[in-house]
């Protein structure tokens, strides 16, 4: 049974803690899968992995290569890379059933955004509310630390 946790983001942007999240990902022998809701956002994303500090395999779906990716870029709801592991931006969806049958479940939200705070909740209570294990993390005191457990 899949775990999710959430990451709420106020003091450094999606664009620096994405990569360092995948990397603790890979170096577990995760294959991920990073779901957004806009192709374009996803293309910077892209670009920002390729350009950051060390190497992380990945592609962007629909290349043709999509299922030998460690990590693939998608705004589809199809894991056609066989990930164990769904990092949600954006506020893409994310279902109870999918996060049962993953290994992990990560979703990041940007806290200086209502609106996708108040999408995370929403998220939160729907996960939870299934009985399925969650964990709400924050980086507000400079140092990422759980706030609070659900389920499991």
């Amino acid at each position: 049974m899949g775990q999710a946790l959430f990451y709420h983001l106020t003091r450094a942007p999606l664009e620096d803690t994405l990569p360092m999240l995948l990397d603790k990902a890979l170096k577990h022998g995760m294959r991920v899968a990073v779901r957004g809701t806009d192709r374009d956002r996803l293309a910077r994303l892209d670009d920002r992995l390729w350009l950051g500090d060390g190497f992380l395999p990945h592609g962007m779906a629909g290349t043709g290569f999509d299922a030998d990716q460690p990590v693939l870029l998608t705004a589809e709801a199809t894991l056609p890379n066989g990930a164990r592991c769904l990092m949600a931006v954006d506020g893409a969806e994310v279902t109870p059933d999918e996060t049962r049958a993953l290994d992990r479940v990560c979703i990041l939200f940007d806290g200086t955004d209502p609106a996708a705070v108040e999408r995370a909740r929403g998220q939160w209570r729907l996960i939870s509310g299934a009985g399925l294990a969650a964990q709400y993390w924050s980086e507000e005191s400079g140092r990422w630390q759980k706030k609070a457990e659900s389920g499991g």
